[in-house]
């Protein structure tokens, strides 16, 4: 060994910081040689003294250099090759598990640490996921960025991290390798053990604070259908199960007013009631100690929004949502997504009309401070949104006010009855706008009523709503997510059988004055047909109120039923609906309405979603129809499933007992097989 290094002597010189020492002691030499001039030019004697002493140094320092050159470097190789030893032991026995693959997965070396984790020696060197599966090439990092992966090893969490090592360099410095591809590189994984923390990660996450607020929806009507004797026992009864509940998952509740909660909870136990879907919401409605009707709660919660107050806002205004809904359900407000969970059960019609009276008057006075009045209802107008329409125009006219009523293409549904008004109800053809001529003509003095829908992307012109201030909402419809922002005036009654209802309702109350010439209580009067199927679906006292303030006002149910008449294509569409209709779960109907040749097949799938709905044993129906390049679902129940939050799920909405979706991007089959796999899933969930 001593005779190989002594050989390569020659082959050998100082480089780098080493070379630099050399070059100072040169550097040195110069100086004295400058010195030894200058001496020599004041004293010749002491110059030579002096010169003398710097010949010595010089010699001195070559002879040391060239006598201990090849020592030092031989000594400096030794110290390499140890080092170099002593770093690759340090890395097998690093107290990281540290493991080096190839690009396919393929492991090269395992320190002793990832040979203890795996059970497997050095000298394994099969592909990385026979030894966990959940690590495989595809997650392997494609640039320099390190990419970190979360896995389960033997009840451990641990966290990989994994970084590309290039090779190129190295290889092109070896003598007889050539590299053939373009990139050179092996994969560094580093397994980090996250047990503990994981474990306290997801302790801090449970004990997060949950805001919530609980409200009794019928408290009034529940305690007037019951002995006086026996409220307070009842009262007692419901406070019990709800604060047992409560008590259950370690929350607190607190008792504001005589029909209101406070409840604060954490993380972990608002995923216990989520879980169960909020069970209190079904065991409340089974206290009956001879009460007539069945108290229903609404429960508005609010997490990840910030600290107690921030959430205690998010809880109010998923209670208000909750609410709007129809209330029997809870919400649940995630920063800025909300969560639906109940909401089975059909809202009981209210008796009062104080809200109906206040909502007309505050109408009046809007329209009253504004120049004009445009109304629009929803995409695809039906005789339910003109019929409303043609209401708001009747009141602003009443005081005074031009009205003017948005309508896109005039489908067969509608044409008859806009020809009517147009011929006998003292429409004039500029009544009735185009979207262009709507957008015109909005400005900041009209006010924009908006009717049969609430939410801003099933309007029919959209654009209308950043064009005023001034915005009316009147639906019956259950609220969703979506929603009008910043309205000056939101009437939302899901009780109500109909727009139409409401309008007339709210006539009844703008002005005692107030008429409707027969064409515009036809229509109005229509609508509320439609929408109740004959008054079979959603019909309460108010609606048969409302109906007879129509009839009073002219309307004519021999010249309403006549309009309704429908051509043969269309009776036959509607009877091949129904006739191939499948039994799915053996109580949903589900099945294609025909569209070639019919103008508006949209409403003959409506229809016959209806007529399934006669069949024994079916509880719900759902009919599929393809127009305009999008697959039209009709979904209608009589009592015993929500229709509407099974829409939902598919991006539409509506009624507890009527609802639609709107499918883009797939076919008929394929949507059939949308509405099988959302009755199925949430079947299992136990949400229908």
């Amino acid at each position: 060994m001593d005779k190989d290094r002594t050989d390569n002597k020659a082959q050998m010189k100082y480089s780098g910081k080493l070379m630099r020492h050399w070059y100072w002691c040169v550097l040195l030499t110069l100086f004295l040689l400058i010195l030894t001039a200058v001496v020599l030019y004041v004293d010749t004697f002491a110059g030579c003294i002096v010169g003398g002493f710097t010949l010595v140094l010089f010699l001195s320092v070559m002879f040391l250099d060239l006598h201990y050159r090849s020592k030092v470097l031989i000594e400096l190789m030794d110290f390499a090759h140890k080092f170099s030893g002593v770093e690759k032991e340090m890395l097998k026995e690093m107290a990281i598990p540290y493991a080096m693959a190839q690009p396919d997965g393929k492991l090269l070396w395992m320190n002793d640490m990832m040979a203890g984790l795996t059970g497997k020696n050095e000298d394994y060197h099969k592909n990385i996921s026979t030894v966990f599966p959940q690590i495989n090439s595809a997650h392997f990092p494609l640039g320099s960025e390190e990419r970190s992966l979360e896995i389960e090893h033997d009840e451990r969490k641990y966290r990989v991290n994994m970084k590309k090592i290039s090779l190129d360099e190295m290889i092109s410095d070896l003598d007889g390798v050539e590299q053939i591809s373009k990139e050179c590189y092996v994969i560094a994984l580093h397994f980090f053990d996250i047990t503990e923390l994981s474990a306290i990660k997801k302790e801090n996450y449970e004990q997060k604070p949950v805001v919530g607020l609980l409200y009794m929806d019928n408290y009034d009507e529940v305690m007037d259908s019951v002995e006086d004797v026996r409220r307070s026992m009842l009262e007692a009864l419901v406070d019990r199960r709800i604060t047992k509940y409560i008590s259950t998952i370690g929350g607190l509740i607190k008792k504001m007013e005589k029909d209101k909660y406070l409840l604060v909870v954490n993380r972990k136990g608002l995923e216990t009631m989520e879980d169960d879907r909020f069970s209190v919401l079904e065991d409340v409605k089974t206290v009956n100690i001879g009460n007539g009707i069945s108290m229903t709660i609404s429960i508005g919660i609010g997490t990840n929004s910030g600290d107690y107050a921030q959430n205690y806002e998010a809880a109010r205004v998923a209670i208000e949502m909750a609410l709007a809904r129809g209330g029997d359900q809870a919400v649940v407000k995630d920063h800025d997504k909300m969560a639906f969970f109940g909401g089975k059960t059909q809202r009981g019609e209210r008796n009062t009309r104080v809200r109906a009276r206040v909502k007309a008057q505050a109408l009046r006075e809007l329209i009253s401070a504004k120049d004009k009045v445009v109304v629009m209802g929803h995409k695809m107008t039906d005789i339910d949104s003109l019929g409303a329409c043609v209401g708001v125009c009747r009141a602003a006219k009443q005081v005074g006010k031009p009205a003017y009523i948005v309508l896109g293409d005039r489908n067969s549904g509608i044409s008859p009855w806009v020809q009517a008004l147009e011929a006998n109800g003292g429409y004039a053809e500029n009544v009735f706008l185009t979207h262009e001529q709507a957008i015109e003509m909005t400005n900041a003095n009209t006010a924009l009523v908006v009717v049969d829908t609430n939410k801003p992307s099933m309007t029919e012109c959209e654009e209308l709503l950043y064009l005023t201030k001034t915005i009316v909402v009147l639906d019956h419809h259950r609220q969703s997510t979506e929603k009008i922002e910043n309205a000056s005036l939101s009437y939302i009654e899901p009780s109500a059988s109909s727009a139409c209802e409401m309008i007339s309702e709210i006539l009844q109350y703008y002005d005692d004055s107030i008429r409707l010439n027969p064409s515009e209580a036809d229509c109005i009067y229509a609508g509320m047909i439609v929408d109740t199927n004959n008054f079979v679906a959603k019909t309460g006292m108010r609606t048969f109120e409302a109906a007879a303030f129509l009839r009073r006002n002219g309307a004519d149910m021999t010249r309403v039923r006549k309009a309704f008449r429908n051509d043969m294509d269309t009776y036959k569409a509607r009877a091949e609906a129904v006739r191939h209709a499948e039994a799915f779960m053996g109580c949903y109907a589900i099945s294609v309405c025909p569209s070639e040749g019919i103008e508006n097949p949209t409403v003959v799938g409506a229809q016959a979603a209806n007529e399934l709905l006669n069949i024994i044993g079916v509880k719900a129906s759902f009919v599929l129809t393809e127009f305009n390049n999008k697959i039209y679902v009709s979904a209608r129940a009589i009592d015993e499933v929500n229709v509407q939050i099974i829409m939902e799920r598919l991006g539409g909405g509506g009624h507890l007992n009527i609802a639609g979706a709107q499918l883009e991007g797939v076919d008929i089959d394929e949507a059939r097989v949308k509405v099988k796999e959302v009755l199925t899933q949430m079947t299992k969930e136990g949400a229908i």
